[in-house]
């Protein structure tokens, strides 16, 4: 089966040989992977990629949808939707609480919708420039800083995200495996992580990686304890990386200009729902909630002092019919949800 996916994922993306590899041996296996046969041929594919993820206070389980693609000749014939369709049952079962996906092309923003989907993660950019004068904006504190440059694992490293990122209340998370993936992608790509640490320990770090021509410098993770470390390191990567300026992705701040790169689904609405309720006692709810493609979720849930109640039937009074997209659009208005590092 492996390499029958294989063979497909070549045929439908235009990935270079190195990363398909590190992929399928990094990332894919039996567990992870949907697929569709006609005789001996795979048509359709994807792989459910478990990442944790924080929301209301908890840890969830979650599945990242990846590598979804369908044969050329048997595409608009449904059997992506019939994919997903398996896929959602499987999550379910699993236990799993949300899907999360990075729409490939800006038209499949619009096709997920009609899956239960919706645009959730939004994304802030700046630039930073590198001093003028070549000097840093903030004093001097008199602290030995260390700087370091890698792209090998280190436990350090690796402990610093992890928990700079469990800081965030409605974000993805990565698992040490999910960090050695981060790695290997990042050496594909030619970037490089930097750190920037004083006798305490890891201070601020960055994600760095340079275009496709090598020109620009993309920052796609920043994390740090205080503005200062951060300024710090920045100014580092231009001057080790002898380059003026750096394009930063970070979680979207007041008055920033918002682009969307994510999306996000129910999967197991029952717990969400309880989760929700638990965190936001004030709220009062009476829904009606259509799931087409996981009926398991259909039926009349009620939200009230912090708790939730679920019923096959429905009690009297006026309810809110809802689809289990804008169920999930009203979850999530609320959250600034965020995922980073992502194999898209």
């Amino acid at each position: 089966m492996r390499e029958k996916v294989r063979k497909l994922w070549k045929l439908c993306f235009s990935d270079s040989k190195e990363f398909v590899d590190m992929y399928f041996h990094l990332r894919y296996n039996s567990e992870v992977n949907v697929a569709i046969e006609s005789g001996d041929e795979v048509i359709a594919a994807l792989q459910m990629l478990p990442y944790p993820m924080t929301f209301c206070g908890s840890e969830v389980p979650t599945a990242y949808v990846s590598g979804a693609c369908t044969h050329p000749d048997y595409r608009s014939r449904g059997v992506m939707r019939e994919l997903l369709s398996q896929a959602f049952g499987r999550m379910y079962r699993n236990d799993v609480a949300f899907s999360t996906l990075i729409p490939a092309e800006p038209w499949l923003f619009d096709y997920y919708a009609r899956m239960g989907y919706v645009t959730a993660f939004h994304y802030g950019q700046r630039t930073f420039h590198l001093p003028a004068d070549g000097k840093d904006t903030f004093p001097p504190t008199g602290i030995a800083w260390q700087f370091q440059t890698f792209t090998d694992y280190s436990e350090d490293a690796y402990q610093y995200l992890n928990r700079k990122m469990q800081e965030r209340p409605c974000c993805l998370q990565h698992t040490e495996g999910d960090f050695r993936v981060i790695l290997a992608d990042l050496n594909l790509s030619e970037g490089y992580i930097f750190t920037l640490s004083n006798e305490l320990g890891i201070s601020a770090l960055a994600i760095a990686y340079p275009d496709e021509n090598l020109s620009v410098l993309h920052i796609g993770e920043l994390l740090s304890d205080t503005p200062e470390a951060e300024h710090l390191l920045l100014t580092h990567i231009c001057r080790r990386m002898q380059a003026e300026t750096l394009h930063i992705t970070q979680p979207l701040m007041k008055d920033q200009s918002a682009f969307n790169l994510g999306m996000i689904r129910i999967i197991q609405a029952k717990p969400v729902l309880q989760l929700y309720a638990a965190t936001h006692p004030e709220e009062e709810m009476n829904i009606d909630l259509v799931d087409e493609q996981l009926s398991a979720n259909n039926g009349y849930y009620y939200l009230n002092k912090g708790k939730c109640m679920y019923s096959h039937r429905r009690i009297p009074g006026a309810h809110e019919r809802l689809t289990i997209g804008q169920l999930t659009e009203k979850i999530f208005s609320g959250e600034k949800a965020y995922m980073s590092l992502m194999l898209n």
